[in-house]
């Protein structure tokens, strides 16, 4: 028997589409379009959880349930009432509303929240409330697209970074910086102003392809039509086996809390061995030695790498005259011991 199938739509931030695009058609997407705000694609329930499970730059993973033109309330209450919903809603299960409106006729969003909160109610059986399972209403130029999200919290909440420095990274937009930059996995990274550790650890993670998904629960897990058997069966799969990778990730910073956060952090995320952390100013930062040179060259620094870093920038870290010196000496060391690198 043949699954059904769903439109899907991965969120990122813009400007990023080009670099989660990739990365879905490289997990098996290869239908994969890009559009405003994220890439679409299809596919059934078990793609749903891959998805979720897998796609390392995704904000989260939304299921399309219909689009259609809406020009008045009465209109857009209509067309909710018939969506599938059943599917993805019992009776008496709690369920939210979130509504989007821009260059419609349908131009306040508290109204049409209510106006499809009410439908699904009424078609379902289902609780409308301030938290549950999240619909999401998006009318632009009078074409309103209803969705489900599958995600739950953010993907970028992986389940692993506790310890948190000022002003973090998510690790969604880590991911695709990362794979902006070219990395895939098989060469050096370097931090020199790490934090807690965002980078380094997404780098580690990509090197020893391990499922960002891999600690976390989802949304999709609350569907009326979920079915966990299958899933645990579609999670075993997906997950696999984590590599070997020999592939190292140094992260230095001058504040020893930061050390603590990103040691802490990635001990949690089961990438400790690939990791190095120690307490440095950016003046002291060093290019990693090459653990396989023999004996006789044991000082020698590796190939070139990645340097790749989140500096602060005056808004909520730093004081402007403090930044001016910081970026000089950043920029001196580079130079001075980074040649040949991509930083």
């Amino acid at each position: 028997m043949s699954l059904p199938r769903f439109g899907l739509f991965a969120t990122c931030p813009p400007g990023l589409e080009p670099f989660l695009l990739d990365e879905v058609k490289q997990r098996g997407w290869t239908a994969a379009k890009q559009d405003a705000g994220g890439v679409a694609f299809s596919g059934s329930w078990p793609d749903l959880w891959r998805a979720n499970l897998l796609l390392r730059g995704a904000n989260r993973v939304l299921l399309r349930l219909g689009t259609f033109r809406a020009q008045q309330l009465n209109v857009l209450h209509g067309k909710a009432a018939e969506l599938p919903l059943s599917d993805f809603l019992k009776e008496g299960q709690p369920f939210t509303v979130e509504a989007v409106c821009r260059a419609s006729k349908i131009y306040h969003s508290g109204a049409a929240e209510e106006r499809v909160a009410k439908a699904i109610a009424a078609s379902t059986g289902a609780e409308p409330s301030e938290e549950g399972l999240k619909i999401l209403v998006r009318i632009v130029s009078n074409m309103a697209t209803i969705s489900v999200d599958t995600s739950g919290e953010l993907l970028h909440r992986r389940g692993f970074k506790e310890d948190v420095a000022g002003a973090p990274l998510r690790e969604t937009m880590a991911a695709l910086l990362l794979r902006a930059c070219g990395y895939t996995g098989n060469e050096t990274v370097v931090d020199p102003m790490c934090g807690s550790g965002t980078f380094l650890i997404e780098a580690a993670e990509m090197a020893a392809e391990l499922a960002p998904g891999r600690a976390r629960t989802f949304a999709f897990k609350d569907f009326a039509s979920f079915r966990p058997d299958a899933f645990d069966r579609a999670r075993t799969k997906a997950l696999g086996q984590a590599t070997g990778a020999e592939t190292r990730v140094f992260g230095s910073d001058r504040s020893p809390g930061a050390i603590a956060s990103s040691k802490a952090n990635a001990e949690r995320a089961g990438v400790t061995a690939l990791c190095s952390f120690e307490k440095r100013t950016v003046s002291e930062v060093m290019p990693p030695l090459n653990p396989s040179s023999p004996p006789s060259a044991a000082n020698l620094p590796g190939p070139p790498g990645l340097v790749i870093t989140n500096p602060p920038f005056g808004a909520r870290l730093g004081e402007a005259p403090d930044l001016k010196t910081l970026y000089a000496a950043f920029g001196q060391r580079m130079r001075e011991q980074f040649a040949g690198w991509r930083i």
